[in-house]
């Protein structure tokens, strides 16, 4: 089969691979139908993510269709069609007990990271029966790869830690594919005012387009102030990080309002400070989290009876045969406007 392959550092490239076999009872093979790139893709070729070794098969977002089975899958068989979560759980560990599948003791963020994923023409599902969720007859599958990764971890590690509640104001720095899959789910609990802030005013654009209220280019270095003008000097009760770059906290420590939380979504490469010399007498939280995709059957729903259109993420569509055009592509987003690239086998 073919398959995109991570070969150390800013190499990349398209290779023949075996195509995988069932390593477990609970093992699924998945034909790739439809995948996507993330911007921990590009984390990765930049020789972020350690845990990613040379060789890998990246890709952790998909749909497909069920090619074979291990005798201990009892939800799925061949010829489903499935929607593949970006986080392998075991349903079993104290962990996923908790809710905290990405911490999965045998699982995990493991697609594309610490085993093979999906962009490829199959892929290995561990843990299938708890892993996969079957997509109902009629459904878009193009649009509910958003649901594998994008907008669960918009609506968990932004929306949901953010404690985003009716009539609050909300600040999401970062208008890239993850900041606008939280402006998406965050109008789910109707907030009074939501500030999108980027240096992109395209970006900036179709996020008034998705529902924001107010919209702040950072450019200048300013937004802090910007944000507070349009809070009459208050803050915003919360502020959501989704770039991952020191810059960008920052910004959020100095526009969450007293009582405010500060939810972090972006993957840091760096450290970044932390401002307790004016932040320890303010009653703020801050969190931080990986998505752990608990919430995809209700996003499911969301999207299907249209509460949430999550084909507006979608602005490229690409064969699989074009994937180094579509990193390309999703590689330059300033200057090709993308947002989520659709790849299809």
């Amino acid at each position: 089969m073919q398959a995109f392959i991570y070969n150390g550092p800013g190499r990349k490239n398209v290779e023949d691979r075996p195509k995988p076999v069932l390593a477990g009872p609970g093992d699924a093979i998945v034909r790739i139908t439809r995948t996507t790139i993330c911007g921990t893709d590009l984390h990765i070729l930049k020789g972020d993510v350690a845990t990613c070794k040379p060789g890998t098969i990246l890709g952790h977002e998909g749909v497909g269709v069920i090619d074979s089975v291990g005798a201990a899958v009892a939800t799925f068989k061949p010829g489903d069609h499935v929607l593949i979560s970006c986080i392998s759980a075991c349903g079993r560990c104290e962990p996923c007990r908790k809710g905290m599948t990405s911490h999965c003791t045998t699982g995990g963020w493991i697609l594309g990271n610490e085993i093979d994923g999906t962009q490829a023409e199959f892929v290995r599902i561990p843990h299938a029966d708890t892993s996969l969720y079957p997509i109902p007859a009629g459904a878009d599958e193009e649009a509910l790869v958003m649901l594998s990764d994008i907008l669960p971890t918009g609506f968990e590690c932004g929306v949901l830690n953010g404690k985003v509640a009716p009539g609050s104001s909300v600040a999401i720095v970062g208008s890239g594919p993850i900041g606008l899959a939280a402006l998406l789910t965050a109008q789910l609990y109707s907030p009074a005012q939501i500030i999108m802030v980027d240096l992109d005013d395209n970006r900036l654009a179709v996020g008034r387009q998705f529902g924001a209220t107010d919209a702040v280019n950072s450019s200048a270095g300013d937004a802090a102030a910007q944000v507070m003008a349009l809070t009459g000097g208050r803050g915003v009760d919360t502020a959501i990080e989704a770039v991952g770059i020191p810059a960008t906290f920052e910004i959020c420590q100095d526009i969450v309002a007293a009582g405010g939380t500060i939810a972090n979504i972006g993957v840091h490469g760096v450290k970044a400070d932390l401002h307790l010399e004016t932040l320890w007498s303010k009653n703020i939280t801050i969190t931080t989290r990986l998505v752990d995709t608990v919430t995809i059957p209700m996003l499911l729903k969301t999207v299907r009876s249209a509460r949430i259109d999550a084909r507006k993420l979608i602005t490229h569509r690409f064969r699989f045969d074009k994937i180094l055009d579509a990193y390309e592509t999703f590689g330059r987003a300033a200057d090709t406007k993308a947002l989520k690239v659709i790849i299809e086998a």
